[in-house]
C-alpha cells in the first residue's frame, strides 16, 4: 500500500485499526524531526544518540495518544511529544549532574599544563562561583520561570515552551525577560 497519500490523521487510524507496518512507515517519516531536535539540544552524560532515542519513545507515544477531535494536526502534536520526552531526559540527566565522573579533572600540574588548562584551584573557585550563582538563580526564580529557564536551556523558543507548559506564548516570553533581568542583576551583585 502507497502511504504516502494518506494524511498523518488517516495513517493513525489505519493503525488504531491493526495495521502495524503503517506504525513503522510513521515512525520512519518522522525520524528527521527527531534528529534535528536532538541536535539542538544536550544531554548531561549522553548524547545525541541517547536524545534520539528519547524522541523516538516521545513520537511513538504521539502516535498512540493522538486523539484528532482534541488535538491540533498531528505533525504539531508529534513534535510536542518529543520534545517533552527529550525535555524529561535532559532533567532528569541534570539531576545527576553532582555525579564524580562528569567533574574530573587532573590534579597533577603537568597535565594541565600539558592539555594547555588551567590549574585546579582557579578550576576549583571559578566551580564555587558558579554554583553560588546556580543557587542565587534557583532562590530568585519563580518555579514557572525556572520551567522557562530549563527549557530555553534546552534550546527551545518561547512558543514551543508555552506549548510545552500550556501557557500563553506572551507570559512565557515575559518570564524570559523576567529571568534575564534577574540574572543580570544577580551577575552584577556578585561579579
Amino acid at each position: 500500500m502507497n502511504y504516502e497519500k494518506f494524511c498523518d490523521e488517516e495513517l493513525i487510524d489505519f493503525i488504531r485499526d491493526g495495521n502495524e507496518a503503517v506504525l513503522d512507515y510513521l515512525m520512519n517519516k518522522y525520524k528527521d524531526l527527531v534528529r534535528g531536535k536532538a541536535k539542538s539540544m544536550f544531554l548531561i552524560g549522553g548524547d545525541t544518540e541517547d536524545l534520539i532515542q528519547e524522541g523516538m519513545i516521545g513520537l511513538f507515544k504521539a502516535i498512540k495518544d493522538y486523539d484528532s477531535g482534541r488535538d491540533a494536526n498531528f505533525s504539531t502534536f508529534a513534535r510536542l511529544c518529543v520534545t517533552r520526552q527529550m525535555y524529561t531526559a535532559i532533567q532528569a540527566a541534570g539531576r545527576q549532574k553532582h555525579s564524580p565522573l562528569n567533574t574530573y579533572i587532573s590534579i597533577y600540574e603537568e597535565d594541565f599544563q600539558k592539555e594547555g588548562g588551567t590549574n585546579p584551584e582557579d578550576n576549583f573557585l571559578d566551580k564555587e562561583s558558579v554554583e553560588y550563582l546556580e543557587e542565587q538563580v534557583e532562590k530568585e526564580l519563580s518555579s514557572f520561570e525556572k520551567q522557562v529557564l530549563d527549557l530555553k536551556l534546552a534550546g527551545l523558543d518561547y512558543i514551543e515552551i508555552a506549548a510545552i507548559l500550556k501557557k500563553d506564548p506572551k507570559s512565557t516570553d515575559n518570564a524570559i525577560q523576567r529571568i534575564k533581568t534577574k540574572v543580570r542583576r544577580l551577575i552584577k551583585n556578585n561579579g
